[in-house]
């Protein structure tokens, strides 16, 4: 980051965005974009993953206090359907970005694609463990996305959103199984629609 910052210079806005819920059988795809203030750091940051739901939580109020701006965003399940997991994935970054309050000299996203955006853009790799302001997205993502699955496990409490997030656990195949489909399913992920090919009449 410290590199980065001294080839653009030392004023230079960089946002950071990544994104959440690539691989769930369910529920939306969640980004996010994140430019943090030098004058504020945050301790802690890393990985989401590698994080416990609790330093999340806290992580996720102290982002959204001291950061210089973000913006969280996602794609639908019918948008994944219709234009499949990855351009949806990059829809909602760039949504992610286009929301922010400031304009971003720099855009860094996780992983080795990018979303089309108006300014110079970087991928980079395992990059929510190498720059502070990509882990300051990944978080906001995570939390964002889980408690989403929380609230609407209350609304279809038979499939267990809130323990698996949406991720094809054998709990979750065994729901689908035993219960079909639902509105928040993605219905082009091959263990939805083989339960929907499956079903009866």
């Amino acid at each position: 980051m410290q590199q980065i910052a001294l080839q653009w210079g030392v004023n230079c806005l960089i946002a950071g965005v990544d994104e959440v819920g690539r691989g769930p059988l369910a529920g939306p795809v969640v980004a996010a974009a994140v430019i943090l203030d030098d004058l504020q750091p945050i301790k802690g940051l890393g990985d989401s993953k590698k994080l416990t739901a609790r330093k999340r939580e806290l992580l996720f109020e102290e982002i959204r206090a001291k950061a210089l701006c973000f913006a969280v965003a996602q794609a639908s399940v019918q948008e994944i359907d219709a234009l499949n997991i990855l351009q949806a994935t990059l829809l909602a970054m760039r949504r992610a970005v286009e929301g922010l309050r400031l304009s971003p000299k720099l855009v860094l996203v996780d992983g080795n694609r990018l979303p089309v955006l108006p300014v110079r853009a970087e991928a980079i790799v395992k990059g929510d463990a190498l720059v502070a302001a990509i882990s300051a997205a990944s978080i906001l993502a995570k939390v964002t996305r889980d408690r989403w699955c929380v609230e609407f496990d209350l609304q279809y409490p038979q499939y267990g959103f809130a323990q698996h997030k949406g991720y094809g656990t054998a709990l979750h195949l065994a729901a689908l199984q035993a219960h079909g489909a639902c509105p928040l399913h993605r219905t082009s992920f091959r263990p939805v629609n083989e339960t929907l090919r499956g079903a009866k009449p």
